[in-house]
């Protein structure tokens, strides 16, 4: 043993006990830093194999924030992708798990050798709230961090299927977002929203079309299932089985009125023939192919938005609760002004359809600015100290066939959304009549918001 080491440890490992002063410096001292580097107090005045134990996990531990670090300045995309890996997150919260017990083991163990009968009498009560405080506090938070992994992977697994990472079409992500208010008054699903989500794959810029729930005529392309029978349009030769032969009724025409479906492996890749159905009439409409669909049940968003803490937005006109058009029935009002509303407000806020002068339209408009309203007010602070509560949410809230494999690479693009204003385009009168649309007019709309929404690119 070298005369440093011996220097060093004699104070610690082999004290004066009889000393006062001494035990008590030497008990602060053991506690801090073990707290700094848990491990060192074992390695200089207790079990050295359990110190060298804990000094150990604790250096792979900073090499690894150090290298998640690095991933994400220099390879954020593959980064995101493994941390939204439910396998990696498994590993990841037994990891923390363990290291949580590992800390509260190294914890008390320090505070048994500080000797607390031999410090000074008024230095033991804060020496031991000091030392509980150090071991106990990273050890809830450590517990809590697995919670939270705990219930972002269960989120993962239970709303994203596993499947091979999609290539953008023509450098763009095309997302169908529906949006669904089913009660027991109505024959099966209906969309009460239909947009399409176009994002380019490099910028994240965005174009968001609004189609008109009651737009008539939709084509679909020669490639769908649904031409055969609608090869001029939904409903235009001779009817439709769903009675109004609108878009948001293509989803129970080809859930519910087919012998066999038009769509038969449709379940096995996380959809059904109706959301297919849509997705290709929302391609007939617009021109671009959607790639994935996502299904916001609009009754969750209440428990979304509440779990939030509430969602700051602009109501721009009272709004009734409840009644219909001749204001019966009217139970409360959204009243008008900037306001955080309750989810039970904001669902309100999305619903209403009487007493706006545009009437369905200015309801589309509205549900549209919530949609943007929730996703601005996710921010970190938000979501680290709500995750459960939103994920369970979530769950609720959400259905799509974006595989797991394309979290990594969405994450990314919504981070980089966040610097571009997207680009709206409504197939709303007075550009487009949803009773007689003239679908030349409307691909014509849909390109010029995509070429807005398109980097220029430099010569």
């Amino acid at each position: 043993m070298s005369g440093t080491q011996v220097d060093l440890e004699r104070p610690l490992r082999y004290p004066d006990t009889s000393s006062t002063p001494v035990m008590t410096k030497r008990a602060l001292w053991l506690i801090i830093i073990g707290f700094l580097l848990p491990g060192s107090a074992q390695m200089l005045a207790g079990n050295k194999k359990l110190g060298r134990f804990g000094i150990t996990v604790t250096i792979v531990m900073w090499l690894a924030a150090i290298g998640a670090i690095v991933g994400a300045l220099n390879a954020r995309v593959a980064t995101l992708s493994v941390f939204t890996n439910s396998f990696f997150l498994l590993g990841l919260q037994i990891v923390v798990v363990f290291v949580a017990i590992m800390w509260l083991i190294i914890g008390f163990d320090t505070l048994r050798m500080v000797k607390l009968v031999k410090v000074k009498r008024s230095w033991r009560i804060p020496i031991v709230l000091l030392s509980v405080i150090l071991t106990v506090v990273p050890s809830v938070g450590a517990a809590w961090a697995a919670s939270t992994i705990s219930a972002g992977r269960e989120a993962i697994s239970s709303l994203f299927r596993s499947a091979p990472p999609v290539d953008p079409i023509d450098g763009r992500y095309n997302i169908l977002l529906l949006g669904t208010d089913a009660g027991a008054d109505r024959e099966g699903l209906r969309p009460d929203s239909i947009s399409l989500v176009s994002v380019d794959a490099e910028t994240g810029q965005s174009v968001i079309v609004g189609i008109p729930r009651d737009m008539y005529n939709v084509p679909f392309p020669e490639t769908s299932p649904m031409y055969q029978d609608f090869p001029n349009g939904f409903g235009v030769d001779w009817g439709c089985d769903v009675g109004d032969c609108k878009i948001n009724g293509v989803y129970a025409e080809a859930e519910f009125f087919y012998d066999e479906s038009p769509y038969p492996d449709a379940e096995a890749n996380g959809s059904t023939p109706g959301i297919e159905a849509t997705r290709d009439a929302v391609e007939g409409v617009t021109g671009l192919k959607p790639q994935f669909y996502v299904l916001l049940n609009m009754d969750a968003f209440e428990h979304m938005i509440d779990a939030l803490g509430g969602v700051t937005i602009n109501v721009e006109e009272d709004l009734p609760i409840g009644g219909d058009a001749d204001g019966n029935g009217i139970t409360g009002w959204v009243e008008a002004g900037e306001r955080k509303l309750s989810g039970y407000e904001a669902q309100w806020y999305a619903r209403s359809r009487y007493g706006s002068e545009r009437g369905d339209w200015d309801r589309m408009d509205r549900q549209r600015k919530l949609q943007a309203a929730i996703l601005a007010q996710m921010k970190p602070q938000n979501v680290l100290t709500r995750f459960q509560e939103i994920a369970a949410a979530g769950t609720e809230l959400v259905e799509t066939d974006i595989p797991d494999s394309m979290l990594g690479p969405f994450v990314d693009l919504a981070a980089k959304a966040s610097g571009h204003t997207p680009v709206n385009v409504e197939l709303t009168p007075p550009a487009v009549d949803p009773d007689d649309p003239d679908f030349d007019v409307v691909h014509d709309l849909v390109r010029q918001g995509v070429a807005a929404a398109t980097p220029v690119k430099e010569e």
